[in-house]
């Protein structure tokens, strides 16, 4: 018996699905044996091991964690009381007198945390910088008078302060002259704006030329650009499923990556975290069962996932996930902002990283806007798929084109990751993002720090657990001069609140070795070494 989907007006995306799988080479724990089979990309031979960590706390954070959550709760509901019988100032917005009546604009309960806890550490998020994002900035100082209800500026710069938030990966983000005077002629070209869409007056010869230089640096036969990365996801998805169809979505997938997936009207389904148990049970769920009250076949099996997860740092194990696409013949989407350029010898992601051929992708999404310091997204893969896009896209058809001069930033950065223009500057930032990328995570580990996520993921997340440790932290290194993003619940898991590094080719040791200074001199402080485990030097082992 076999089934016969097809993408609506797109041919190129039609495939059987057959349900004999007497021949799997699948063993009991998931892996697929057949993955360890795949080629060489770009010439460097894949990695056969996806190495992460994820240590778990002692039982007695979670229990202090949890507790601190509802100390916070308990005093918010008082509070609430107290500005309920005008004992104390209400700052929150409220509908008018005459509103009442209506249907409520501000839910109580929905703004509880909002008012209640964001509020307590908002100083540590929107922080004014005015200066080139690089390995240090200039920020703006501010005070509060109103418990962080609003801010003042006081009219002082704190300058040098060590950029460990931004996705700055190869150092593209900067000002130098030399590498920027194509981008200025462009710009004396061209102008700032297009305003227009690609289909009407906004289709340039310099998107064709960034589309074919992204096409031939990924290995696919085409490539379509966007001007904005979360609506490459946003407004690509809904156009490529529908009503009828599944999506296997990563638990932890971008907003991006979600809100498509809602938009798009499929059925969603949530599998573990790159584990591919629970990927196959699901695949093989759906594969035997159907749409789930008609049991009638689904249009399309579109699996969702991410090279890096931006949150955890780690990195998809993607030839068990072209192995299973492969077995049970479904689709797959792969989101590559935060890996393109970081990831794999040459920067060209996880495909490369793993030695996955980029033909079996089916999908290829990316953005601009971290390893190659600039905006917009894009979408790769078969010229059929590109083609089909560029019609039927929200994003391609109603959006403006992309910034001329963001397109030159792009192929000028991507050219001199590839080498074409005549230097060696790209693959020595690939180098230097690996070496600190490496040793910024051994030392963490060595200190006793718990952190998340692969060795060669350059997005490294150190766990604070606790809610009133994550604004102390992020005061604290500021007071240091250095910038970190602080993360918490509901970005996170409630008893998973951290600080998230980024770790950048134009970082230098000395910059690196500060952060670190300070990191270990907090760590102590602060109470968060949790890590029972001795450092082992993986290349040593």
């Amino acid at each position: 018996m076999a089934r016969m989907a097809d993408l609506p007006r797109n041919g190129s995306l039609t495939f059987q699905t057959s349900q004999d799988h007497s021949k799997s080479t699948t063993s009991k724990n998931g892996f697929h044996r057949s993955c360890q089979e795949n080629g060489i990309s770009n010439g460097v031979h894949h990695r056969s091991r996806v190495t992460e960590g994820f240590e778990q706390p002692p039982m007695y954070v979670a229990v202090f964690t949890y507790l601190g959550f509802g100390i916070v709760t308990l005093f918010g509901y008082l509070r609430d009381f107290m500005r309920a019988v005008g004992l104390e100032k209400c700052h929150v917005a409220q509908e008018r007198e005459e509103q009442k009546d209506f249907v409520p604009l501000y839910q109580d309960f929905e703004n509880f945390y909002t008012r209640n806890l964001y509020m307590r550490v908002r100083d540590n998020w929107n922080r004014p910088i005015c200066s080139l994002p690089g390995p240090e900035f200039d920020l703006m100082e501010r005070v509060t008078d109103d418990y962080n209800w609003t801010f003042r500026l006081t009219g002082k710069t704190i300058h040098g302060v060590i950029n460990m938030g931004s996705y700055n990966y190869l150092g593209f983000a900067e000002n130098n002259a030399d590498f920027l005077k194509t981008v200025a002629e462009t710009t004396m070209d061209y102008g700032l704006g297009v305003c227009s869409t690609r289909q009407e007056m906004g289709n340039m010869d310099i998107h064709q030329e960034l589309e074919e230089l992204v096409a031939m640096f990924l290995g696919t036969e085409s490539a379509v650009s966007f001007g904005m990365g979360f609506a490459t996801n946003s407004m690509n998805i809904p156009a490529l499923v529908s009503k009828g169809c599944l999506i296997l979505s990563d638990e932890l997938n971008h907003t991006s990556l979600i809100l498509g997936s809602r938009l798009s009207g499929a059925t969603i389904r949530v599998f573990k975290h790159n584990n591919m148990q629970s990927l196959e049970k699901m695949l093989k769920e759906a594969v035997t069962n159907g749409q789930s009250r008609t049991h009638r076949p689904w249009k399309k099996i579109l699996i969702v996932v991410e090279g890096v997860y931006s949150m955890e740092g780690s990195i998809v194990r993607l030839a068990e996930i072209v192995a299973l696409k492969k077995k049970y013949k479904a689709y797959l989407y792969l989101d590559e902002a935060h890996s393109i350029g970081a990831v794999g010898p040459t920067g060209r992601g996880v495909t490369e990283h793993f030695g996955v051929d980029p033909s079996d992708v089916d999908v290829m999404m990316g953005t601009f806007t971290k390893s190659f310091g600039a905006a917009g997204g894009y979408i790769a893969g078969k010229k059929e798929l590109v083609d089909y896009l560029r019609t039927y896209s929200h994003s391609a058809v109603y959006a403006s084109a992309m910034s001329p001069p963001v397109a030159r930033q792009i192929i000028r950065a991507m050219k001199c990751i590839m080498g074409q223009d005549g230097t060696t500057v790209g693959i020595e930032r690939l180098r230097q993002l690996g070496e600190n990328t490496r040793y910024f995570r051994r030392r963490l580990q060595e200190m006793g720090f718990i952190i998340y996520g692969s060795r060669d993921s350059p997005v490294v997340p150190l766990l604070v657990y606790m809610p009133g440790k994550v604004g102390a932290f992020s005061r604290a290194m500021l007071e240091r001069k250095i910038g970190v993003v602080v993360v918490g619940f509901p970005a996170t898991p409630i008893t998973e609140a951290r600080a998230r590094f980024c770790v950048s080719s134009s970082h230098t040791r000395e910059m690196l070795d500060k952060v670190l200074h300070a990191l270990d001199e907090l760590g102590d402080y602060l109470g968060i070494k949790f890590s029972r485990r001795r450092y082992i030097d993986e290349l040593d082992s």
